[in-house]
């Protein structure tokens, strides 16, 4: 694996909305038909320069405008937080970088996300004689700590509905994504981070996602020095109007937004 880029550590949010995106097709809700460019969020997803690893968090089925959108030309790696397909479905869109660039993509998740994308796409990991299939290299994660390139990535354990996903931290910076419940023992795994990204679905609970209510009382009991909100629904009001509604170290994250840890 090469490692080129030697920038400062920072978060691109490649995708800051839920399963459908935001515009949501047919709707004419006041968030779906805003004209702030903050308001159009693709699903889920991140990257993240850490130390100079290149590394994407999910692979959605927006992948491929991402990565042109944000005038990202390279990855090291992607980690995938679990097997939904608003997190996976982009996966098939890793090709250029094995035809263009020549390279092997380093893929860690756990082996029950492996098993989904042998589903998903049996071509990738069985390509029997199919040309063209994506080029990844597997690597399994567990709920310990791993190393890329000698870089600690610390795993936490959360519960979006009864399903254990991960969050990631790196260093000062948490990230989490369609958790539901975070385990008192992932809350220490957290504590101290400078900078927390955190799922906030709406308003009202939800029987898989955290409500902004109580992504607010986690952040309270983190207490980062800033916290920016992710996975947001078209249920939530337009972006201006959520800023308003929030404390001040708590910021709804929104698509391209870039921030340094």
């Amino acid at each position: 694996m090469n490692v080129l880029d030697k920038e400062k550590n920072h978060i691109i949010f490649l995708g800051t909305g839920t399963s459908t995106g935001i515009p949501v097709i047919s709707c004419k809700c006041a968030t779906c038909m805003s004209k702030d460019i903050r308001d159009k969020r693709f699903r889920t997803s991140a990257f993240i320069n850490y130390n100079g690893l290149r590394l994407v968090i999910d692979c959605g089925p927006d992948f491929r405008l991402q990565m042109i959108n944000n005038k990202i030309d390279d990855i090291d790696a992607i980690l995938i937080t679990h097997g939904h397909r608003d997190h996976i479905a982009g996966i098939d869109d890793i090709r250029p970088f094995n035809f263009i660039l020549g390279k092997v993509i380093h893929l860690y998740a756990k082996d029950e996300i492996m098993d989904q994308l042998d589903k998903e796409f049996p071509y990738i990991l069985n390509p029997n004689g199919y040309f063209g299939s994506p080029q990844i290299s597997y690597h399994p994660i567990s709920n310990d700590v791993f190393y890329i390139c000698d870089q600690p990535i610390i795993p936490i354990p959360i519960y979006h509905g009864n399903l254990e996903i991960l969050g990631f931290r790196f260093n000062n910076l948490a990230y989490i994504t369609d958790a539901s419940m975070i385990p008192e023992s992932s809350i220490q795994l957290i504590k101290g981070v400078d900078i927390l990204v955190i799922n906030a679905l709406r308003r009202s609970p939800h029987i898989s996602h955290l409500s902004l209510p109580q992504a607010l009382e986690i952040i309270k009991q983190v207490n980062p020095n800033k916290a920016y909100l992710t996975h947001l629904s078209h249920f939530l009001p337009p972006y201006k109007q959520i800023l308003k509604d929030l404390p001040p170290n708590v910021i709804p994250a929104y698509d391209g937004l870039k921030v340094t840890f």
